[in-house]
């Protein structure tokens, strides 16, 4: 009879060791998330200033300034909605993909900026772009260390033992960042001379 309850005893503490690890792996991708959620709110404040210095240069461009606060206002309600919950899959995705809409209106922007050489000698939109650029950056890494969280997350949900565990506590998996770029736009561009 001692056998069984220093056996029982066992599992119970094995159980729960593997229970708050899981927890524990979880509120790291959660935090991970927060890091990418600030990143991703500075870039959302820097696109509206971009666009008012932009708009004195390219008043023949209204429609595409219109189309960036569009995906940037898409983006920022998607993005609040994935921040309440990370580890929902539908707000995860809808988030990825209005953060792609926003990607593709900025790169029409600066496409489109080129083209106007006061724009691109204005201290202002230099400085903006510069901090954009550097905001990209860190929203990069950012997303590196989530996704190393998300996996670890996701292995020990899905590896024997801990996959005993978090199936009977209703754990799932959570979704890796993955590029919204289309098949197209990885392609290496070619340079001739």
């Amino acid at each position: 009879m001692t056998a069984v309850l220093v056996l029982l005893a066992i599992v119970v503490i094995w159980g729960v060791g593997v229970y708050n690890r899981i927890v524990a792996l979880r509120n790291y991708f959660k935090n991970a998330f927060s890091q990418i959620d600030v990143q991703l709110k500075r870039r959302y404040d820097l696109i509206p200033n971009l666009v008012e210095t932009a708009k004195a240069y390219m008043t023949h461009e209204r429609e595409t300034l219109e189309a960036v606060i569009g995906a940037r206002n898409q983006a920022v309600s998607a993005n609040k909605k994935a921040a309440g919950d990370p580890a929902d899959a539908a707000a995860f995705r809808q988030m990825v993909a209005a953060d792609g809409v926003l990607n593709a209106s900025l790169g029409k922007l600066f496409a489109l900026s080129e083209a106007y050489p006061e724009l691109q000698a204005n201290q202002t939109m230099m400085q903006l772009s510069e901090e954009l650029a550097s905001t990209e950056n860190r929203i990069a890494f950012a997303r590196q260390g989530y996704n190393d969280s998300v996996m670890s997350y996701n292995i020990a949900i899905e590896q024997f033992p801990g996959s005993v565990v978090a199936n009977s506590c209703g754990f799932k998996t959570a979704e890796l960042l993955e590029s919204t770029e289309t098949p197209e736009e990885r392609k290496a561009i070619k340079v001739g001379f």
